[in-house]
């Protein structure tokens, strides 16, 4: 269990060492994160932990999702089962990668230049509705209007799908947010692009020491969207701006099976 939840510990372990000393704020392209900046992510680190993927039901596409309320925050939060990186990364990898076109019905007046990752795109549709109904429930039962989508490596994929899925089914007036670590890229520049004119409130947490946000290649026509915080290998945090910079060297609930 330790191996499995090891990438997360590292990133909570990280978030707890900067508290020791302050962090000043850099020029150009990327920002350094104060220690109160950072310290937001450690409940979201503690979400994505519980919703976890056994590695036997990774190359199957058969991780679940758990959806509750947040009371401190008003929020329903959606927790996409995360994977052990080094499980994902034989799936990435594949030379069969390929893209296709998110479904009209899930991501209605999506431009039709948008493409994704195949085998994300067919594990989100399989749970996306009901995840949808039970989000529109959760919300309606505690007057919420803030959803916040969360997970790790393939929890973290399907969390950036759900997080454009939501904002585009769920009423205007929904404050919609996505935070993902260790997330693979998944779809083109103009998946990429689309997903940024539509949320303004996104972020991919990246360990220095992690390759999977660096596949799909973008060789193979793969592009991140923005919001990417990077953490460094002298341990100091930095948000990188815009959707190609990445310094990655790699860079009460209710569940529903996938």
């Amino acid at each position: 269990m330790w191996t499995l939840f090891n990438p997360l510990l590292s990133v909570a372990a990280g978030i707890a060492n900067r508290f020791q000393q302050p962090l000043n704020i850099s020029q150009g392209g990327v920002t350094t994160l104060t220690s109160s900046q950072y310290a937001e992510f450690v409940p979201y680190v503690q979400f994505a932990r519980a919703a976890y993927c056994p590695s036997n039901k990774i190359v199957g596409w058969q991780c679940g999702v758990y959806v509750g309320f947040w009371p401190a925050q008003s929020a329903v939060v959606v927790a996409h089962q995360g994977t052990n990186p080094s499980e994902l990364l034989s799936v990435l990898t594949d030379i069969r990668i390929h893209f296709t076109s998110p479904d009209p019905v899930l991501f209605p007046n999506i431009p039709s230049d948008v493409k994704v990752h195949a085998g994300f795109v067919k594990e989100h549709k399989k749970t996306a509705p009901q995840i949808l109904k039970e989000v529109k429930r959760l919300m309606a039962e505690n007057s919420s209007t803030h959803v916040i989508l969360i997970g790790h490596s393939l929890g973290g994929a399907l969390a950036e799908l759900d997080t454009l899925f939501m904002k585009l089914n769920l009423p205007a007036s929904t404050t919609v947010r996505g935070v993902t670590f260790g997330t693979p890229r998944v779809g083109n520049p103009a998946w990429a692009t689309y997903f940024d004119s539509q949320i303004a409130d996104f972020t991919r947490m990246n360990n220095n020491r992690d390759m999977v946000p660096i596949v799909p290649g973008q060789l193979l026509g793969f592009r991140h969207p923005s919001g990417e915080i990077h953490i460094q290998e002298d341990g100091s945090v930095i948000a990188c701006h815009g959707e190609t910079f990445s310094l990655s060297v790699s860079t009460s609930m209710l569940m529903f099976p996938a």
